[in-house]
């Protein structure tokens, strides 16, 4: 294996991942399912834009909190079975929403609840794939479950329009449930039964000093907080999705210049991961740095309020170079001590919310008062010096021991 990248049957051979690849790939088709069903439920009911966005946001806002405060969970008890329990509380839960009549105001509560189990279902599953992959077949099956995501945001959502057309939102959301009840007999019946990864010194801790000694551990090590740095300059080109509808208009197009919009930068992951996986581990690391730069650069060539063959050229340039992401996630994982994974992966993803959420708000009041294409320009040079910083940083760094994965990691 050494000095060349795994292949995705070498990932695939193992009949662990692939039961939690089957358990992820329902999870995330049928989150988008609900999503679309949500937001139709809501619209029929209210006929206001405003509620049925707030409703949209409830899917990604909850885990701000859920983050920090419940991925311990992963940690503090058998992942396995945690991640079987948050699947089946959701399956129950996502039902009751489909129950006809229920309360919007119910609805809102129990979507919250959904949201917030996600959290440590999906430590869980972070924090358990290292165990059962090693070397770069666990840096590749971390590509092919970023891989997945992609691919659901650029089919899922039109899938789950033509679905909640056909049967209504309530049974797209009955479908969902099924999906998690499905995805939690993969995760009990295929994967092993380990014990509780906290285990050891530690185990007895308060759960808010578990989560402060989390914190700590990313905080005083400088190689994580790198690695935290790198996954927030999501927030620099994020913006584009944002900002697709304004900058649609700005170019004269309507619903399918939007829709061709939002589907570059997915796109152009989907390329930048697929060729990733494929180039030789060592090189990865090298590539990390220009990659993140290029998930910016591109961005500024849009102050020449350039035509929408352009725009899509340059955000899907942007886009393959935010697989980026993966390198910088496989490190991550693998840099914190095994106890501690479930709560270290919560924070970072906290961190990368916040900074996308900060990024989209910020630039879309800027493009209150100068035009679209400039906002995206600004964010592309920000995060161009931002992550050519982070990027000098880095290489400072001194070289990693290759210690088994679950050493404590250097400073």
């Amino acid at each position: 294996m050494a000095g060349r990248a795994a292949s995705y049957r070498e990932v695939f051979a193992v009949g662990e991942f692939r039961a939690l690849f089957a358990a992820h790939l329902l999870s995330v088709v049928g989150d988008q399912f609900a999503r679309v069903a949500l937001a139709v439920l809501v619209f029929d009911r209210t006929r206001s834009p405003g509620w049925t966005a707030a409703t949209y946001a409830l899917t990604f806002l909850p885990a701000i909190v859920a983050g920090p405060l419940l991925s311990g969970l992963a940690d503090r008890y058998p992942r396995r079975r945690v991640m079987v329990a948050a699947d089946l509380a959701r399956a129950v839960l996502v039902a009751l929403m489909a129950v006809p009549g229920t309360p919007l105001l119910a609805i809102g509560a129990l979507l919250v609840a959904v949201q917030l189990l996600q959290a440590p279902f999906n430590a869980g599953r972070a924090a358990t794939l290292p165990l059962m992959l090693e070397g770069d077949r666990f840096v590749v099956a971390s590509g092919v479950i970023n891989l997945t995501y992609q691919l659901a945001l650029l089919v899922g959502f039109g899938t789950g329009g033509v679905l909640v057309a056909g049967i209504g939102p309530s049974g797209a959301l009955l479908i969902d449930a099924v999906t998690f009840v499905v995805s939690a007999g993969l995760v009990r019946f295929g994967l092993a039964d380990r014990p509780a990864a906290a285990n050891a010194p530690g185990q007895d801790q308060s759960w808010l000093r578990r989560i402060a000694d989390g914190a700590r551990l990313v905080w005083w090590d400088r190689r994580l907080r790198l690695l935290v740095a790198f996954a927030c300059l999501a927030g620099f080109y994020v913006i584009v999705e944002g900002l697709a509808v304004p900058y649609a208009h700005q170019l004269g197009g309507g619903a399918d210049t939007v829709g061709l919009l939002l589907a570059a930068s997915p796109a152009g992951a989907v390329i930048g991961l697929l060729l990733l996986n494929k180039t030789p581990p060592q090189h990865r690391q090298r590539l990390l740095t220009p990659m993140a730069v290029g998930a910016c650069l591109p961005l500024i060539g849009c102050v020449t309020r350039p035509g929408l063959a352009i725009t899509l050229g340059l955000w899907l340039l942007s886009g393959a170079c935010s697989a980026y992401q993966m390198v910088a996630n496989a490190e991550y994982v693998r840099a914190v001590p095994d106890a501690q994974r479930g709560q270290a992966f919560g924070l970072a993803v906290t961190a990368l919310l916040v900074a996308q959420g900060i990024g989209v708000l910020a630039t879309g009041a800027l493009a209150e008062v100068i035009t679209p294409a400039t906002v995206v320009a600004i964010g592309g040079a920000l995060g161009t010096a931002t992550a050519a910083a982070v990027g000098v940083a880095w290489s400072r760094l001194p070289a990693r021991k290759d210690a088994p994965a679950d050493n404590q990691p250097t400073s």
